[in-house]
């Protein structure tokens, strides 16, 4: 899973550093293997290969029982933070949360959950559960 924060427009880049060490330190709470930060092929001129880092952007390793728990807390966490939108990708599948009313991110959620929640095993990810997503 790979989660990507999107700053306010009046935001910048040490901000948006800031807040991706904050997530990760709160994603290691839960119930997860690992969260790093994703390298990108993107260096500036002069760096060395393999030294950038994409801001704003994590991978995370779970499995799908951990999933709601990473969603609820990425649903909360975006409240009160100078961030546009937080993309949350899971397979081959993405949600995008945004600064919506409560009850519609809830719902939003709710269904990304059920259409990726674990089942009666647990599954690889990217492998197509009883929903065919």
């Amino acid at each position: 899973m790979t989660v990507t924060l999107e700053g306010a427009p009046d935001s910048d880049l040490v901000e948006l550093d800031e807040l991706t060490v904050q997530l990760r330190a709160d994603l290691l709470q839960l119930d997860v293997d690992r969260v790093e930060s994703v390298r990108t092929e993107d260096t500036p001129a002069g760096s060395k290969p393999g030294d950038a880092i994409a801001l704003g952007v994590l991978a995370i390793t779970l499995s799908p029982m951990a999933l709601r728990g990473v969603l609820r807390l990425l649903e909360t966490w975006m409240t009160n933070r100078p961030l546009r939108k937080v993309r949350v990708v899971f397979g081959d599948d993405s949600i995008e949360l945004e600064h919506a009313s409560p009850e519609d991110q809830r719902r939003l959620v709710d269904a990304f959950i059920e259409t990726h929640g674990p089942v009666s095993s647990v599954e690889p990810e990217g492998e197509a559960g009883p929903s065919g997503a």
